[in-house]
């Protein structure tokens, strides 16, 4: 389970919004930067947020502020840049990290290039790497996906660990210490759905590698990564370490009544972890996992998005000077979105702040903020390529040949045969 699917779930679930506009005191020649983004809890609150910020200072710039299901986004943004008539679209669009390569190799042209515009240098470098093509940065990095493993401390303890021996394991280890909390605890290691890749992405991003090369070429049969992690994954599924899940409400499900140890994904969870009280001062978090490959680190992505100017768009200096001025600046701004939506992003600058070095009762007093965007710094960066979630879909459909026992060379000749059909 990803970020994406959080998001569309948001939608699904009722969260819908209706279209909305921050409006500041007008000018008489007021110019309105369109906005489009998902998650009104989320995205949309946190840049209604930042408009409210900039027209403080600027009240000739209102904000129109489009709130849409994930999916309806970025179906209207493809047919729309397809079509090359692009005067409906807005100044600024939220596009998922995954995404990125593709609309920016598929629709040259199409947006803003903001070197010089922004100082990309003080944003996590996994981020900027991957809105980066042909020298020029063109995006805003916003939100961060870092991964990191949160655990219940008792019943690690009652299994008969510390929480040193949660620090900077791998994923052999993590099995090790999962059969040993479901023989003394009775409690599965964590929650899974056996049809969901979400664990192999964090895996290959967490040793440097994803399905395509640094140069954009697929990269499957070859990749030690990828082989380490579905490897891992056939001892998941061999051990029955995890509690089989469907969809978002089980995966939650299974930390908030208790039946699960701990969980590994994007530091997104956070509220979702800490929404049953009865469990406050039950939880740690620890760095990610990692695969017993060199040059693999405890530390990992899985989900996020950044903002991007639409070329086309009528307010696109105004909108690129609110992303630099809020986005790219404003440090405070971090302090608000961490606090009240649980959003850690990208500058790094904003670590600085007292909301991330303050401890959390629900974690023990720990710092968790401060360690996840510790954490960040130390992503690897990876090409994520055109063709990522068609990488997914080929990694999904051989799961369950996986869980029956089919070499991991078979799976790997199947993901690399159906992707290579894909990829032109």
């Amino acid at each position: 389970m990803n970020f994406a699917k959080r998001s569309t779930l948001s939608a699904m679930i009722g969260l819908a919004l209706s279209t909305s506009g921050l409006m500041a005191s007008h000018a008489a020649h007021a110019g309105e930067v369109t906005i489009w983004a998902w998650d009104p809890n989320f995205n949309i609150a946190i840049m209604q947020e930042a408009a409210k910020r900039y027209t403080a200072k600027h009240p000739g710039v209102t904000f129109k502020i489009v709130d849409m299901a994930k999916a309806d986004l970025e179906q209207k943004l493809q047919t729309t840049l397809a079509s090359g008539v692009t005067k409906n679209l807005p100044d600024i669009v939220l596009v998922e990290d995954y995404n990125a390569p593709k609309y920016l190799r598929s629709f040259p042209g199409a947006f803003e290039s903001l070197s010089g515009k922004v100082d990309h240098k003080g944003f996590a470098n996994y981020k900027v790497n991957l809105m980066t093509l042909g020298g020029k940065v063109y995006g805003l990095p916003f939100d961060t996906g870092t991964t990191g493993m949160y655990y219940r401390t008792d019943l690690i303890k009652q299994a008969g660990f510390s929480d040193k021996d949660m620090q900077n394991i791998t994923w052999d280890r993590f099995i090790e210490i999962g059969k040993q909390v479901e023989a003394k605890t009775g409690k599965k290691m964590f929650a899974m759905d056996p049809q969901d890749g979400g664990l192999i992405r964090v895996m290959m991003q967490g040793a440097g590698r994803w399905y395509f090369d640094k140069d954009g070429k697929l990269d499957i049969k070859s990749n030690p990564a990828l082989r380490a992690a579905l490897e891992t994954q056939a001892k998941f599924l061999k051990t029955g370490i995890y509690k089989p899940t469907s969809g978002w409400g089980e995966w939650v499900g299974a930390l908030n009544k208790g039946d699960v140890a701990s969980i590994t994904t994007g530091v997104w969870i956070t509220g979702s972890v800490k929404a049953e009280a009865s469990q406050s001062g039950k939880w740690a978090v620890a760095p990610t996992p990692r695969l017993d490959l060199p040059g693999a680190v405890n530390a990992s992505n899985l989900g996020g998005s950044s903002w991007y100017v639409l070329s086309s768009g009528k307010e696109k200096a105004a909108a690129a000077d609110f992303l630099n001025e809020i986005y790219a600046k404003d440090v405070d701004f971090y302090q608000t979105i961490l606090q009240s939506r649980g959003a850690v992003g990208s500058l790094l600058a904003s670590r600085s702040g007292k909301a991330y070095s303050e401890g959390d009762a629900f974690f023990g007093g720990d710092k968790v903020w401060q360690k996840f965007s510790d954490w960040m710094g130390k992503v690897p960066s990876v090409n994520y390529g055109m063709y990522t979630y068609e990488g997914d879909a080929a990694v999904a459909a051989q799961l369950q040949g996986l869980a029956q026992g089919m070499p991991v060379d078979k799976v790997l000749e199947n993901i690399h045969n159906q992707l290579a059909s894909q990829v032109k």
